[in-house]
């Protein structure tokens, strides 16, 4: 019975590393029932009628990039299967890269052009004061897109003077931005707002939730694989939450049976 309690460490790493590889190899299926936060995101897009305008900001850089690149992925897939118009920003210096790959593949598969059914402002700094210069007036805050066009000339943007005519705002974020765009944006100009953000940033938005402040939520990967099975998109997010699942399941196992063995070993003891 004490042999088990001084298993080497190294036989541990390989079963989870082996639970990994069969896990990415076998490519099966497991249960992902969307939450009450992403459920909010989806049936609001699905609520919106074809042609609105959905702003996307783009707040996280590569370092974030394994949780919410996925869940932008799958929400401009949404986004472009409903035939809404799709604006993106980003407050992060390091986005606008992830955001043209985001965009150019996604709007690839539905035939989108842009200008016309999508378009990228780019980025640029300011945080607070930037959200308002936009409340007030989009083109004095983004003269130009990210490819140098005057921004006042796009198609997309005909009938959208600032943030009072978005149809819903979607930050995406790996920071503080949620809780700036709240303060400074949705609280002064009144737009429909939801996010998506890290995982250990989740429990921190939920008091946005309760009141009302954030119509919905996707935290982590999860957040984003409950999202892909909702628009029947299982991609990245679903896969990566597969090994997630098997490894969490896997270390349960480890902790019940290191349990028992150690309360069966301190009664051969004591008897």
């Amino acid at each position: 019975m004490e042999r088990f309690l001084r298993i080497d460490r190294r036989i541990i790493f390989a079963i989870i590393a082996g639970a990994v590889i069969i896990s990415l190899i076998l490519q099966f299926e497991l249960p992902i029932p969307g939450s009450k936060p992403v459920l909010a995101v989806y049936k609001k897009i699905e609520s919106i009628p074809e042609n609105s305008h959905v702003m996307i900001a783009f707040d996280y850089d590569p370092s974030s990039k394994e949780e919410l690149q996925p869940m932008a992925v799958a929400f401009l897939h949404h986004c472009f299967s409903r035939n809404l118009k799709v604006i993106a920003m980003t407050h992060y210096p390091g986005a606008p890269g992830l955001v043209e790959q985001a965009l150019n593949a996604v709007a690839g598969q539905y035939g989108k052009e842009y200008g016309e059914d999508y378009a990228f402002l780019g980025y640029k700094p300011g945080g607070a004061s930037l959200i308002i210069n936009m409340g007030e007036n989009l083109y004095t805050a983004f003269p130009k897109d990210f490819y140098g066009n005057d921004t006042i000339a796009l198609p997309i943007l005909q009938g959208i003077g600032s943030l009072r005519d978005i149809d819903y705002l979607f930050d995406l974020a790996a920071g503080t931005t949620i809780e700036t765009w709240i303060v400074y944006g949705k609280e002064k100009y009144r737009f429909e707002f939801g996010a998506g953000c890290t995982a250990v940033m989740g429990p921190d938005m939920y008091p946005f939730l309760q009141s009302n402040q954030l119509n919905g939520l996707l935290a982590g990967l999860k957040g984003a694989a409950e999202y892909e099975a909702l628009i029947n998109k299982k991609a990245f997010a679903v896969s990566g939450m597969r090994s997630q699942s098997v490894i969490h399941a896997i270390i349960i196992l480890f902790v019940l049976f290191g349990n028992i063995i150690y309360f069966m070993s301190r009664r051969t003891r004591h008897a």
